[in-house]
């Protein structure tokens, strides 16, 4: 596996990370490096530490992924509904802080599903190692926790620029592109989701997997 198919990875699992680091840029009144930083070291992390679990456990805990995907989608819609409410009832009051640890964990537990999904399809690939002998797993989940790191930044950036001036309507924003999130991840686990509206990222490193076969 090259760097770059590592690295298209990366992006395609971040993409739900960067869409709701946009939705935590929009509950801050002033742009807080520190507090953005905090926001995307849990969306990255988590998003590198996932894939490493599951390249750990393999086929053993390949159950995990199907039964992840509810536990994420009902996560994401129940946060999106009460964001949207809050969007609803705000009365150009100060933001409310959408950025505490608790939900930042539940978030960053709700979009890095598919990662764990992408690292037990790793652990089924010859070329894909420990240390030495093919690609090293500590540098896939190393690129990949680095992009989404990266994309959440700038995904809090723009959601904060956005907010500013518009935060009611970019609150409900906000809790509409959770609630649409948590329902891609549903139709994606009914197997119901139009092709062209799938981020790739399983798939392709099932791809991969094929491939090397």
């Amino acid at each position: 596996m090259s760097f770059t198919d590592i690295l298209l990875i990366g992006v395609g699992l971040s993409m739900d990370a960067f869409a709701v680091s946009m939705c935590q840029g929009v509950s801050m009144k002033k742009l807080d490096l520190r507090r953005a930083a905090l926001i995307a070291l849990f969306f990255g992390g988590f998003q590198a530490l996932m894939p490493l679990l599951g390249f750990s456990l393999g086929s053993t805990f390949a159950s995990a992924v199907t039964i992840g995907p509810w536990i994420a989608a009902a996560l994401l819609l129940i946060l999106g509904v009460k964001m949207l409410i809050e969007g609803i009832r705000d009365k150009e009051e100060a933001p409310s802080d959408v950025g505490t640890i608790g939900r930042l964990f539940v978030l960053a537990i709700a979009t890095s599903i598919d990662a764990f999904a992408v690292g037990v399809s790793f652990s089924m690939q010859e070329g894909v190692v420990w240390l030495t002998g093919g690609t090293s797993i500590f540098l896939a989940v190393s690129v990949i926790g680095v992009t989404t790191f990266v994309l959440s930044l700038i995904g809090v950036w723009i959601g904060n620029r956005f907010g500013l001036k518009y935060h009611r309507a970019a609150t409900i924003f906000g809790g509409a592109v959770l609630i649409l999130i948590g329902i891609k991840v549903l139709l994606e686990a009914l197997g119901i989701l139009p092709d062209f509206l799938r981020c790739d990222a399983v798939s392709a490193a099932l791809d991969l997997h094929i491939l090397t076969l």
